[in-house]
């Protein structure tokens, strides 16, 4: 069975920084890029103009910007295999990754598997044909909000936490008027969140409601909602749905090998990526990160993850 000094499994903006700046110690990377779970680039490559990565004054489409992180990172010799990782085995060192194809021995591991949006099941907000995912209905506010299609329309956020209301409110930089909705009489938001919200003169909160169906024509422009209680249903116009119920951290395959935070997501060293009580195994990216979650942000960790791998070799003699 071969051994690499460095594996990395994801393919965001984290996992292709990672491997540059592996590929550019000469630690010759492999990265499973995963295939069934999902298109190679992560959340990105759903996304359209992205207009907040430095570099591109004029914006770059999101399939395009992870297409050339990839190439870049290939540039330096990386591996990159089209494989979803089953499995690991991080109980000791080297350690065991494999897919469906390939099974290697890895003497640092770089998890850098992003998470996944809640979404729901609405008639509309999917990606499917004739619906609206990326034409008006989107899963971040400070990633997509100051597009264009959102400038003074009505928009509505469908959340009732903390970020739900953060959402909101961020948005009224560019929406005319922000609607809440919340299928609960009260928000599961802290007090002086909620009463941020309460007071704000550009957002209404429409509590036991929720949102059943989303409409247009190339893009949003109309929202169907429902009382929970009465049944009673409502069309209104709107430019823009999104979702803030949270997001999914994928990290099933590590079957617990890892420790993870109430909410699923990898916890590191302070100031570092280094995996708690897992020497050799490095996180980067929004698997460890449900704070922030831009690209940019992924991109930083994805270099810090690298450097330190670089240097748990170098300690251990292994570079």
């Amino acid at each position: 069975m071969r051994k690499e000094k460095v594996v990395i499994i994801g393919s965001g903006p984290a996992a292709f920084t990672a491997a540059i700046y592996a590929a550019r110690a000469n630690l010759s990377p492999l990265v499973f890029m995963g295939f069934m779970s999902g298109p190679p680039g992560g959340q990105l490559m759903t996304t359209t103009d992205v207009e907040n990565f430095p570099g591109f004054p004029k914006g770059i489409m999101g399939p395009d910007l992870m297409k050339a992180m990839e190439d870049q990172a290939k540039r330096f010799s990386t591996v990159c295999l089209a494989e979803d990782v089953k499995k690991v085995d991080l109980s000791k060192g080297p350690f065991l990754v494999e897919s469906s194809k390939t099974q290697v021995l890895a003497d640092s591991l770089i998890i850098a598997t992003g998470a996944n949006a809640k979404k729901l099941d609405i008639p509309g907000a999917g990606e499917g044909e004739g619906e609206f995912w990326q034409r008006g209905v989107s899963a971040c506010a400070v990633c997509d909000g100051a597009m264009p299609i959102f400038k003074d329309k009505h928009v509505y956020v469908i959340g009732g936490g903390d970020t739900a209301v953060e959402e909101a409110i961020f948005l009224t930089k560019y929406a005319s008027r922000v609607f809440i909705v919340h299928r609960r009489d009260t928000l599961r938001a802290s007090k002086i969140m909620a009463k941020h919200a309460q007071e704000h003169p550009k957002v209404e909160i429409l509590f036991d409601h929720v949102l059943t169906k989303v409409s247009g024509d190339k893009v949003v422009t109309h929202v169907e909602i429902e009382h929970v209680g009465t049944g009673k249903k409502e069309e209104r116009e709107a430019g823009g749905v999104f979702f803030a119920i949270g997001h999914t951290p994928n990290t099933a395959f590590l079957n617990g090998q890892i420790e993870l935070d109430a909410t699923g997501y990898i916890q590191v060293e302070a100031k570092s990526s280094q995996v708690i009580n897992k020497p050799g195994v490095f996180a980067c990216g929004d698997v460890q990160d449900k704070i922030y979650r831009q690209a940019v942000t992924s991109a930083g960790s994805g270099c810090m993850a690298a450097l330190d791998a670089e240097r748990y070799l170098t300690q251990k003699g292994l570079s």
